[in-house]
This record gives C-alpha cells, sequence and structure tokens, in this order.
C-alpha cells in the first residue's frame, strides 16, 4: 500500500485503523512503514479516506505473499478461497478427515496488532516433523514448506503477515509428544499464537479433555461443533 502525499490532509483516520501500528503522521502527512506493514489493505477498505489518497500497488516476489495471509478478501493460490486455513476443521462431520483414534490440530502463529514473520512456522515444523504428524494438503502454509516439510523457502522466510496456521492431524497416541512441542516452542518464539484441537464426540465424552488438561492445558469453552446435518 502507498500514500499520495500530495494528496493527504493529515486526518490520521489511517493511523488509527492501521492493526500492524505501520503507518503514523509525519509531518502531518501519513507514512507507511513497509517493514512493518502486512499488505492487509484495511486502511484502503475502512478508514474512509476523505481525499482517497490511499492506493495499492502491483506487488512482487516475496512481498506478495503477505496478501493472502493478511488481507481477508485475498484468496490463497493454494485453495482458492479467501482465509489463512481451510475449512477442514469446521466441515469435519462431511469430510471425515479426523477419524477415531485421530486429532486435528491447528497452530495459529501471529494475530491482528501482533503479526508474525513467517520463520517462526519453522519454530513448530522442525519439532513436528520429527513426531510424524500428516500437514493438511490444501492449507496455505504447507504449501510454503520444503519437500522436507520442516524448512519454509528462504526468499520468504523475512516476510510478515498478520497471521499463519499450521493445520495437520496426529494420532491420539502421539498427541503428548504435539503438546510438548508447545510447550517448547512457547518461552522462545517472538510471537504470540494459539491452538485448536478437534476430536470426535464419543459417549457425549470429549476423548482428549482429561489428556490435554493432564499436560497442563486448559481447554476453552469456545469450541465449534459441528452437528453433522448434511450430506456429502
Amino acid at each position: 500500500m502507498k500514500i499520495k502525499t500530495d494528496l493527504c490532509v493529515g486526518c490520521g483516520n489511517c493511523v488509527i485503523i492501521c492493526p500492524t501500528q505501520a503507518i503514523s503522521l509525519i509531518d502531518k502527512k501519513a507514512h507507511i512503514n513497509d517493514e512493518l506493514c502486512v499488505e492487509c489493505a484495511v486502511c484502503q477498505r475502512n478508514s474512509l479516506c476523505p481525499v482517497n489518497a490511499i492506493k495499492p500497488t502491483r506487488l512482487k516476489w516475496p512481498r506478495v505473499i503477505r496478501s493472502p495471509f493478511s488481507n481477508v478478501i485475498a484468496p490463497h493460490k493454494v485453495t482458492g478461497i479467501p482465509g489463512r486455513g481451510t475449512e477442514e476443521m469446521k466441515t469435519n462431520d462431511l469430510t471425515n478427515r479426523y477419524g477415531k483414534g485421530e486429532v486435528g490440530v491447528s497452530i495459529e502463529i501471529g494475530r491482528p496488532g501482533v503479526g508474525t514473520h513467517l520463520y517462526n512456522i519453522e519454530l513448530f515444523t522442525e519439532r513436528l516433523s520429527k513426531i510424524g504428524v500428516s500437514y493438511e494438503k490444501e492449507s496455505p502454509v504447507t504449501a510454503l514448506l520444503e519437500e522436507d516439510q520442516i524448512h519454509i523457502k528462504d526468499d520468504i522466510k523475512n516476510e510478515k503477515v498478520l497471521s499463519a496456521i499450521i493445520e495437520f492431524k496426529v494420532s491420539l497416541e502421539k498427541l503428548p509428544h504435539v503438546l510438548d512441542v508447545i510447550k517448547e516452542v512457547d518461552p522462545i518464539i517472538d510471537t504470540v499464537f494459539s491452538v485448536g484441537l478437534v476430536s470426535r464426540f464419543e459417549n457425549e465424552e470429549i476423548p482428549i479433555k482429561e489428556l490435554v488438561e493432564r499436560h497442563g492445558f486448559q481447554l476453552r469453552p469456545n469450541a465449534k461443533i459441528n452437528m453433522g446435518l448434511g450430506i456429502l
């Protein structure tokens, strides 16, 4: 994104709304810090600029990777749909992606207001791959991994985005190892992250609840429960 300083009147609308604090007023003109900007286009869409001074520019590689991981209406080439993850974790009763004895896991790195560099993905993948997790093939993050499914492509590691979601499944027996990885990464990562889990109900109980709590994690009540009211 670029600001036409000859048009800018210094109203500050874009400064207030920027989710990464990348915009500031200098000499009563708005300026964008290119390193902090994640190309989310929030400033252009939602700041109500009175003089239409905020313009998109044609992004080149590797900076173009910032947009689909930050702009909620920018589609990923991998999935063909907007959004930082896939639909698999929300439609499991139709797709049967995670069966009995399996657990779906999502690790969202970064959030609006904080963001993340893509190199943080490797903090998890270099450890998760040793466990033998199965990465979601349609996930945008999986498409960023090298063939070893450990490393991020060198030319995009330092690109900053709002967030990136690692999606995979693992056997119930290996879930404790995944939880250990989360504990190991927590003190060394330079941003925030959240973890989502998917499992099937069995006898009106969540089979992973006791295991997760035994490892020192508290399950939050804001779960998404799919009733399976549909036919694929």
